[in-house]
């Protein structure tokens, strides 16, 4: 199951929004056979693992044991269910690690092959394998997207001056870890002020990987027109007070007054099967989906730049389950513990 894990996690950012998932096939103690589902709409991870069975192995498939990180999707979606799959290559045995939350599935993998007379065992490495797919079972246990919160601060606890210029924080090698955060995630959004102060482009151009949706939180519709946030390179939706329907390749939806933001645009990016968001700015916009309680993990860059004032970066709770030295800056990882 731990080789599950390592081939499963190939398809951070490209499978989205199905679940990372590792398969690998066993017999009498020797691996046979091994895949993973590698892009969305492409053969899952059984179907690659039994594919990769060498023509002279292929006899030893019945009488072997399949291993896999999920459970076997049991519908027709863009790939015909794994669980018929393993029925029709008679494997004696399949070892799970997590529950498929979605309602298509949801035991019905597992009972079907059951009924087939095949042995099940269940819930193998199952913490772990829960943690690899927390974005694919918060979107479906949650119904709204997995939500990461991400800055980097001063030596003082600052996360932005208090004027108009732009401050970098981050260096070169925290820069490139946080593109390649943004490749993994469905999308990334900020608010309105960030996006007037830095003019980022809010893509993932320093790493290799696909960019994010992007998503901009701009009430009054502040944003210049000419600002980068509406590039080509990806699409943008706009969520504001005022207008509502496409224009110019982006998205603009309309937030009802007197209700909080943060749940409606969840609920919103939920109905767009956006599984995944990370949040990079700014100060009050943190703070709205912390004070919500509406996020799930929290990436905080600590860096040892020093600024004589700025804005206060988010005072936040959660157990802290990494801190790790970066070559300048420490990177410290929280998550939300009330969930």
């Amino acid at each position: 199951m731990s080789r599950c894990l390592e081939l499963a996690v190939m398809g951070m950012g490209s499978v989205s929004p199905n679940p990372m998932v590792g398969a690998v096939l066993v017999h009498d103690g020797r691996i046979i056979g091994e895949g993973y589902h590698e892009r969305y709409g492409q053969p899952h991870a059984e179907v690659n693992c039994i594919k990769s069975v060498k023509p002279e192995d292929r006899h030893l498939i019945a009488d072997a044991t399949i291993y896999v990180s999920l459970e076997p999707c049991s519908h027709h979606g863009k790939t015909p269910p794994c669980a018929d799959l393993i029925i029709q290559n008679r494997i004696k045995k399949v070892v799970t690690g997590s529950h498929d939350p979605n309602p298509l599935v949801s035991g019905r993998g597992i009972t079907r092959m059951r009924e087939a007379g095949i042995e099940v065992i269940e819930n193998v490495l199952q913490a772990e394998c829960d943690f690899l797919n927390r974005r694919f079972i918060t979107f479906h246990t949650l119904h709204r997207p997995y939500v990461v919160l991400k800055w980097a601060q001063s030596a003082e606890g600052y996360m932005a001056g208090t004027g108009d210029a732009q401050v970098w924080f981050s260096d070169e090698y925290s820069q490139k870890l946080s593109h390649k955060w943004r490749t993994e995630e469905d999308a990334i959004l900020v608010g309105a002020r960030t996006a007037i102060v830095d003019d980022p482009q809010l893509t993932s151009r320093l790493w290799p990987g696909r960019n994010p949706v992007r998503i901009l939180v701009d009430p009054q519709l502040r944003v210049p027109q000419t600002s980068r946030i509406f590039g080509e390179e990806a699409m943008t939706i706009i969520y504001n007070e005022i207008k509502e329907g496409l224009e110019g390749g982006n998205v603009y939806i309309r937030l009802r007054s007197g209700e909080n933001f943060t749940t409606q645009i969840l609920a919103d990016l939920y109905r767009r099967t956006i599984m995944s968001v990370i949040i990079e700015g700014g100060a009050y916009t943190l703070h709205e989906f912390i004070k919500a309680g509406l996020w799930d993990e929290a990436r905080i860059i600590m860096t040892s730049v020093s600024i004589p004032a700025g804005i206060p970066a988010p005072a936040i709770d959660g157990k802290i389950v990494k801190e790790e030295q970066l070559v300048n800056d420490t990177l410290i990882i929280k998550m939300n513990e009330r969930l």
